[in-house]
């Protein structure tokens, strides 16, 4: 039996991709309507966490919190038995999973992080990538149950290596969330569409994963993404530059300031105005 804790845009469809796979899942969330989404993707509906534990033997909790992961791990220690595996695959500092394993341990609980990437829309498809974190034995033990939502699954290293290559992804994606506006607002100023440059950048060594989807991206968790890479870099006594600039600027931003530059006659970045050049100023 797999437990599923969590249903929320992540977490349902990856419900429906397990049923889909042919295991037999137990879902739980706090939102009851949530659950009874799961449970019309063929999941079966438990009591509460404490429901979860007794009868699933390997959990998959997708929550977006440190505090409601801690209080998942907290009812699963003190009702499963030893040897159940929980699979965290939120978003969580590397200092919350060190607490998280101290916490487990002492009930015989197994955990790896194995955080995703490719969004919500990777989820609806089921081609995540999971990014593990963990002892070999336990990834090994998970992959199945991973890959019926995932396109692959790559242990990285120990505990923790999957949050921080999550990590070091997020921080790519909102490097180029930057380097694209910038580039784009460049097009848009000279009177070329900047949704055309899109397309050409895409067929140029410039593109990038966040181009191509970038319409889609909702903006969603970049200041709780940057704020994990700054504080890994203030712990490691790294001086990092350039994130934090990103750091900043990708503040600033939002879906609606990339649909207005994509598609729109004039956006604004900054607090500026971005308007077309008449050719007689420089425009093309």
């Amino acid at each position: 039996m797999i437990g599923l804790i969590g249903i929320g845009d992540m977490g349902l469809p990856i419900a429906g991709h397990l049923v889909a796979g042919g295991f037999e899942v137990l879902a739980y969330d706090v939102n009851s309507d949530r659950l009874a989404a799961a449970v019309v993707a063929g999941t079966q509906s438990a009591s509460g966490t404490p429901d979860v534990a007794k009868r699933a033997n390997i959990v998959v909790a997708c929550l977006p919190t440190d505090d409601q992961m801690a209080d998942v791990a907290e009812e699963l220690v003190a009702h499963c038995d030893p040897g159940l595996l929980l699979v965290v695959t939120g978003t969580h500092s590397l200092k919350f999973m060190g607490q998280l394993a101290e916490r487990v341990a002492s009930a015989g609980v197994r955990l790896i992080d194995a955080p995703v990437v490719f969004g919500a829309q990777g989820a609806r498809e089921g081609n995540l990538l999971s990014l593990c974190g963990g002892r070999p034995d336990d990834v090994e033990r998970a992959r199945p149950v991973l890959m019926a939502y995932s396109r692959g699954v790559e242990h990285v290293g120990p505990l923790g290596a999957g949050q921080l290559a999550k990590t070091c992804n997020n921080l790519l994606h909102w490097i180029h969330c930057v380097a694209n506006f910038e580039a784009l607002a460049i097009a848009k100023r000279y009177g070329v569409d900047a949704q055309r440059m899109r397309e050409v950048l895409m067929k140029c060594p410039g593109d990038n994963g966040t181009l191509r989807r970038w319409d889609t991206t909702r903006f969603t968790w970049h200041e709780k993404d940057m704020d994990l890479v700054i504080d890994l870099a203030q712990q490691a006594g790294l001086v990092l530059p350039l994130s934090g600039h990103v750091d900043q600027l990708v503040k600033t931003m939002t879906a609606a300031d990339v649909a207005a530059l994509l598609y729109g006659s004039e956006c604004d970045y900054l607090g500026r105005r971005i308007t077309v050049l008449p050719p007689g100023e420089g425009g093309l």
